[in-house]
């Protein structure tokens, strides 16, 4: 099992797979006015979700299910930070988990639960950290999508600390602007030796604000130039939370680019090493021999499907659909699959894999 895998979708890939399994992903709309048009959302899904168990399943299997899922659904709070939430109900499992991603409306009955979900929104917290620093003081903050967290604030760094801290150094000094950059030069040190300790602990792409300035100093100290994404300029010492993520947005989503374009460089070398299967049929096919090193897929591709004569084997899905034999997402399957054998998964936007049939999985080598 992947050690990074969060609790909730271990768990929901070690339930005993107990038909029908259903899904429910919806988005929520947070302003109080709107919490009535989620409800009603939640039932018309539940609706939609009981026609088509009363249409497949006899009486006996679903009448204990439904009754689940309709109790679940009222303790959904619709009053939250998040962005939407994913309803999972079997004959002998439930859980609700809230997402941090803004989704289009899902709604699976399968032989195992829909959590490409939960899995995109956990890729999408990138964490990332952050320096800012001025003359007066340093911080340094833990950011993802879901929070931005102070670690570090430093005033015991500022100029006037740095005069008491070695006041017969700086004496000997007549000219004011020398003993300046002396000083500047020692508290960006002292900034150094912090951001090492902060780095060292948690191992992620850096990005620095500073006045161009302070920028151009630190970047002639500083160890640490390969963890920096990029530099910001500007003097933000008395900006709050919101502003300095609303100021790193752009810079972000730029970030995130570039994640995806070197998942592209990694597939162009599998693929140069014959490593790699490319299309639904043929990733299915290495992903159930439990030879998936890491499953790249554009975010919203989804395949309808049917069993071939061996578990390795898929068609696509054509009508009239064999409900005992048809995936209603193989993508989600094969996720699932590659994850549940210590393999990786990354997504990409639509698009950026039509040389790859959408869906590409890296094979151990």
């Amino acid at each position: 099992m992947n050690k990074e895998m969060i609790p909730e979708l271990k768990e929901l890939i070690d339930v005993v797979h107990y038909q029908p399994a259903i899904s429910i992903i919806t988005p929520l709309l947070t302003p109080a006015e709107l919490n009535n048009d989620v409800f009603y959302s939640l039932k018309i899904a539940v609706d939609k979700v009981e026609k088509e168990l009363r249409q497949n399943y006899p009486e006996n299997k679903i009448t204990a299910v439904i009754q689940k899922l309709k109790s679940v659904v009222k303790t959904i709070k619709v009053n939250t930070a998040k962005k939407s939430v994913a309803i999972f109900v079997s004959p002998v499992f439930e859980k609700v988990v809230y997402l941090d991603i803004a989704v289009e409306e899902k709604i699976i009955i399968d032989e195992s639960f829909e959590i490409r979900d939960l899995v995109y929104s956990k890729k999408q917290l990138h964490n990332y950290l952050v320096l800012l620093f001025s003359a007066k003081e340093s911080r340094i903050y833990l950011g993802n999508t879901e929070s931005f967290v102070k670690l570090v604030s430093s005033k015991a760094a500022s100029a006037m600390e740095l005069i008491r801290d070695e006041p017969e150094r700086v004496a000997n000094f007549s000219d004011t602007t020398e003993k300046k950059e002396i000083l500047m030069d020692k508290f960006l040190h002292h900034i150094d030796t912090e951001l090492s300790m902060v780095l060292s602990a948690y191992q992620l792409p850096l990005f620095v604000i500073g006045t161009e300035k302070m920028l151009g100093h630190f970047k002639s100290v500083t160890k640490h130039k390969e963890a920096v994404v990029n530099y910001i300029h500007g003097n933000y010492d008395e900006a709050g939370f919101n502003v300095l993520k609303e100021l790193l947005q752009p810079y972000i989503k730029s970030w995130q680019k570039s994640i995806q374009l070197e998942l592209l460089k990694l597939l162009d070398a599998a693929a140069g090493a014959k490593k790699i299967a490319t299309g639904m049929k043929a990733v299915w096919h290495e992903a159930m021999n439990n030879n998936g090193k890491l499953l790249v897929v554009e975010k919203n591709y989804m395949y309808a499907a049917q069993h071939g004569s061996k578990d390795d084997l898929i068609y696509e899905a054509v009508e009239p659909f064999n409900k005992f034999s048809s995936i209603k997402d193989a993508v989600d399957d094969v996720i699932e699959r590659v994850l549940e054998k210590g393999g990786d998964v990354e997504f990409v936007d639509k698009g950026m894999l039509s040389s790859y049939n959408q869906i590409a999985l890296i094979q151990y080598y």
